[in-house]
């Protein structure tokens, strides 16, 4: 039975003629009537009593229409799950990033996103090396940094923007006490990220900005370093506030003076050209997005 004479049928019987049938289908009303005919022929009954003045299914036409309708029905269902099948995102994507941002920024969220696309596979490499992403076949490098990244020829996507925050554990500041105004933070044991970094700028809303250097008990250009040295007691760190999170709702580090922060951190997803128009791509990327902007302490700046 050819599935396009079922449809020819039960739209005839739907619209009340092969005239009104012909105007939706775009079709002749003659090739109607033979489509419909071919039907009759091939299932060996008549459904449609018609002539000039009348147009009516038989009894067998009826009950026939009914399982006509069910079926075309099922047929569009069918198509429906391909075409989903089709426009869901499949095959592999490939992602850099430096290892803190891997750890404390990918590792939460990417496994949410495997399991919503079952046909994505994410391959993830982490690495504080340079990438090169077009030479060694890299879709997506998510990358953290404090000024403006360098035109590179490479797509751009900032996927959030978040404060730099000081920390330190409640042992330090059980030992040492808190520092009550920025100018104070010389006295205090500083973790700084570089050796030349010795000053911290600092900033809060309707303040002028402020300039300290806190003593230089410990230098490492790696956050997770920081993080952990600041976490065990030694001074006071200056982190991405998200890098925290987990930490203070720990009990394990506290904010030193809270309202000021220290800078931003942008997270920036870079993409080859081409490879930004792939839907793969394109999921992981509004994904990271989405997630990223929305973490506590971040102030999201999507473009």
């Amino acid at each position: 039975m050819n599935l396009n004479d079922l449809s020819f049928f039960a739209q005839a019987v739907d619209c009340g003629g092969f005239a009104a049938a012909a105007r939706r289908f775009g079709a002749p009303k003659s090739t109607i009537s033979k489509r419909v005919a071919a039907l009759e022929a091939a299932l060996g009954v008549r459904l449609i009593e018609r002539n000039t003045r009348h147009f009516r299914l038989t009894e067998v036409g009826q009950a026939f229409h009914q399982h006509a309708r069910a079926a075309l029905i099922e047929v569009e269902s069918a198509r429906e799950v391909v075409q989903q099948r089709l426009a869901e995102p499949s095959g592999t994507v490939r992602i850099t990033a430096a290892i803190p941002v891997v750890q404390f920024q990918l590792a939460q969220h990417l496994p949410s996103l495997a399991m919503s696309y079952p046909r994505l596979q994410l391959q993830v490499h982490a690495t504080d090396r340079f990438v090169d992403l077009v030479q060694e076949g890299f879709d997506i490098a998510v990358r953290s940094h404090f000024s403006d990244l360098p035109d590179s020829g490479l797509v751009q996507r900032r996927l959030a923007t978040e404060d730099i925050v000081l920390v330190a554990s409640p042992g330090y500041v059980r030992s040492n006490g808190a520092p009550r105004t920025p100018h104070q933070l010389s006295d205090h044991a500083g973790l700084l990220v570089s050796a030349d970094a010795t000053t911290w700028h600092l900033r809060k809303p309707g303040a002028a900005p402020v300039v300290v250097s806190p003593r230089a008990r410990m230098v490492a250009d790696e956050s997770v370093t920081l993080l952990q040295a600041a976490a065990a007691g030694l001074g006071i760190a200056p982190l991405p506030a998200g890098f925290c999170g987990r930490h203070e709702a720990a009990g394990e580090l506290v904010r030193i003076l809270p309202r000021w922060k220290a800078g931003q951190v942008t997270t920036t997803a870079l993409v080859p050209h081409r490879r930004s128009l792939l839907p793969s791509v394109r999921i992981v990327l509004e994904f990271l997005e989405e997630r990223l902007g929305s973490r506590p302490g971040i102030v999201s700046e999507t473009g």
